[in-house]
């Protein structure tokens, strides 16, 4: 997350991002195109957001603890917002793996579909509690404006 200096509040976005190259899953850090700004809305008025754009079919879903999600792709390309518990993702091809913590840390992007990974990814929940995630498709399975920062999860120090 770049932030500015002078007031310390964030900038832009970093997310962890499941990805694809030439046909592998790929885990990078992305910065959203999308820049924070400051909310006027009554009840936030004054917080820094960030527009995530626009989503579709959203759910709620509750990973039983100590959970294996095995291999496969993104259902679609879509946000995965971890409240509560772990993530484990790693992708075979390329040997990258992620450590997802619920909460403040916990939103991801998944965009290794079929259409752009041979594999996917594996996902594994090793928490002895229930993870809990809210998955949120883009729409029409579009990927969001972003810039590649560098290869592997985004560093804790990256992140809002």
């Amino acid at each position: 997350m770049a932030t500015d200096q002078s007031n310390s509040k964030p900038t832009t976005l970093n997310v962890t991002a499941i990805s694809a190259k030439n046909g592998a899953s790929t885990i990078e850090c992305w910065q959203l195109a999308s820049p924070f700004k400051s909310s006027t809305q009554p009840g936030v008025s004054g917080a820094s957001f960030a527009q995530l754009g626009k989503a579709g079919g959203v759910s709620y879903a509750l990973i039983p603890a100590k959970f294996d999600g095995g291999l496969h792709n993104a259902p679609a390309v879509q946000y995965v917002a971890f409240l509560a518990g772990e993530a484990v993702v790693s992708t075979p091809e390329s040997q990258q793996s992620a450590i997802i913590k619920g909460g403040k840390d916990g939103l991801i992007i998944a965009a290794d579909t079929k259409d752009v990974s041979r594999l996917g990814h594996d996902t594994k929940y090793p928490s002895g509690e229930q993870t809990i995630g809210i998955q949120i498709p883009t729409v029409d399975g579009k990927v969001p404006p972003h810039t590649v920062l560098y290869s592997g999860p985004c560093r804790k120090r990256d992140e809002p």
